[in-house]
């Protein structure tokens, strides 16, 4: 039977939740730490390549599904932005009071400011609510791909994935 995601093109949490790029609920409540959306075995490996640490492997034959040693990840983010398929989150469960950060790939126009209050959706773009921006990431490393980081409650941690500026 093929999966939810063949479907619609949209994955669902079931099929993450036991996804070798996906870190254990302990690791993310840690600190930072990647997540590998990625279960395509398409021929890709740039996670890999760019990971200084050893973190993120995909092995000899490229069209692997990466798999993440979140004990070895130090979030240094680099593997967010050099993914060309956005597959690749960095999420943070350890902030006081129920929230989280989540540090997603973006690429629109304009870039939302730390403060704005924008709305997070889900991997369907489906919303979930107010999200604030707590960080707006380029550099001229990062080429086009902007990074930008949100809080938003800790239950939504594994959903956020993408945000809807406000409208003035």
């Amino acid at each position: 039977m093929p999966s939810e995601s063949s479907k619609t093109g949209v994955l669902t949490e079931e099929e993450l939740k036991d996804s070798p790029g996906v870190p254990t609920a302990a690791r993310r409540q840690q600190g930072p730490v990647a997540v590998i959306e990625c279960l395509e075995d398409i021929p890709c490996n740039p996670c890999e390549s760019s990971c200084n640490v050893g973190a993120i492997v995909v092995g000899e034959d490229i069209t692997n599904i990466p798999r993440l040693d979140g004990d070895k990840c130090v979030a240094c983010q680099t593997c967010v932005y050099i993914c060309p398929g956005q597959a690749l989150v960095m999420v943070d469960e350890s902030l006081s009071e129920g929230k989280a950060s989540v540090m997603m790939p973006y690429e629109y126009r304009p870039l939302p400011e730390k403060g704005d209050v924008v709305t997070a959706l889900d991997r369907a773009g489906q919303e979930l609510g107010d999200a604030k921006v707590i960080a707006v990431r380029q550099t001229k490393k990062m080429d086009q791909t902007a990074t930008l980081t949100i809080e938003v409650p800790k239950d939504w941690s594994m959903r956020a994935r993408a945000i809807r500026l406000k409208r003035n």
